[in-house]
Formats: structure tokens, C-alpha cells, sequence
């Protein structure tokens, strides 16, 4: 049996700020923005080669609207992987992503925190070999 995490949905306050961070800001893959009508969309964007997969999904009602950014609960969820750090982190700098610490180096390879402009923290990481 093979199984993988397929889709991750991540709320953002609307579909087309999401592209414009992920695709635009992260140089994400945008692989599907499909009309559903009555305003939603299926948009799917993932780095380039991923398995897995961003659903970009518009946050809708309160509940929802409030948790825009605190997915995690305020604890780095996300983690990036990347085969060069210093290459992609300097890029996403020149992007404007804020990091909120310098790069430094643990036992299990570089690390950097940075947040998403809805408010998840993230792990830019290059595992050690």
C-alpha cells in the first residue's frame, strides 16, 4: 500500500492574496484555480516537485476568518524543505518574506522562521545529510 498526504488546506482571507504570497512571493506552482461558482474556487498551489499540496481555501464565517493565520496555534506548522538554503532564503528576503531570526544551525541541519503575511510561522529548513 502506498499512501501520501495529498492536500493541505491553508485559509487565507481571499483566493487572490494567496496566489499573489504563494505563487508571486514564494515562486509556488499555481496548478489549479477552478471556478466552483457562487464565489469559491479550488485553488491548488505546491513548490515546485512537491507531493503535497496548498488548497487555498477563502476563509468564510467568523470561526474561520479568526483562525486566518493561527492554524498552528501560534507554533511553527509548516516547514519548508530545500536542497540550498542559502540560495532560497536569500530569494524569499528579496521577495519581502520577513524572517523573524537569522539562519542558524542545529543537529539536524539550517533553520530560519518566517511568517506567512496571514500570520503562520513556517520553517525554511535544509536537513543535514
Amino acid at each position: 500500500m502506498s499512501q501520501h498526504l495529498a492536500l493541505l488546506s491553508i485559509l487565507v482571507p481571499d483566493y487572490d492574496t494567496g496566489i499573489a504570497f504563494f505563487v508571486g512571493k514564494m515562486g509556488f506552482d499555481l496548478l489549479e484555480d477552478t471556478d466552483l461558482g457562487d464565489g469559491k474556487r479550488w485553488v491548488r498551489v505546491a513548490p515546485h516537485g512537491a507531493q503535497t499540496v496548498f488548497l487555498l481555501a477563502r476563509a468564510i464565517g467568523e470561526q474561520q476568518i479568526a483562525a486566518i493565520g493561527d492554524q498552528g496555534g501560534g507554533r511553527v506548522w509548516l516547514f519548508l524543505q530545500t536542497d540550498r538554503f542559502s540560495r532560497d532564503y536569500d530569494r524569499m528576503r528579496e521577495n519581502g518574506i520577513l524572517f523573524e531570526e537569522n539562519p542558524r544551525k542545529g543537529p539536524y541541519g539550517t533553520v530560519a522562521v518566517f511568517r506567512d503575511p496571514f500570520g503562520n510561522r513556517w520553517d525554511l529548513i535544509e536537513f543535514r545529510a
